[in-house]
């Protein structure tokens, strides 16, 4: 097989591609786009999520998420305080300055989505993403 056929490799370039792009776009908001998808967790759970929950949603390791959230403190984004009910739990929460960033980086997001794709009908778009989410759900 040629490598311009094996899915993995055209996998793999698209997403350096696009992910290059979203590096650059969210630059001026001093954020990552791994940062980017703990804010958007964050915001569509009102501002409180567990570190597991994130990790799941992300399809992270826990540990990798921990190093993301460090950052993440340190910039002033998020803050992590114990759960008062069950104190074996952390919980993450987001700061005022996390959530300033919403309809900014929200925008940038949906830019991006239309550039990517702008050279494709809605109906291949719409097959594209669906095709991308059956090949993210399968279980091989």
């Amino acid at each position: 097989m040629k490598l311009h056929e094996c899915i993995n490799f055209l996998l793999t370039i698209s997403q350096h591609t696009v992910s290059q792009a979203l590096n650059q776009r969210l630059a001026p908001y001093g954020i990552t786009p791994s940062q980017y998808g703990v804010l958007n967790c964050l915001w569509l759970n009102d501002g409180i999520c567990l570190p597991r929950q994130i990790a799941e949603t992300l399809y992270l390791e826990t540990p990798t998420v921990s190093g993301i959230l460090e950052r993440m403190q340190k910039k002033g984004l998020v803050d992590r305080a114990i759960n008062t009910e069950n104190r074996r739990e952390i919980l993450v929460i987001l700061t005022d300055k996390g959530r300033a960033l919403e309809e900014p980086v929200q925008k940038v997001i949906d830019e991006l989505n239309v550039d990517v794709l702008k050279s494709f009908s809605k109906e291949d778009a719409d097959f594209i993403r669906k095709s991308l989410l059956q090949i993210a759900e399968k279980t091989l």
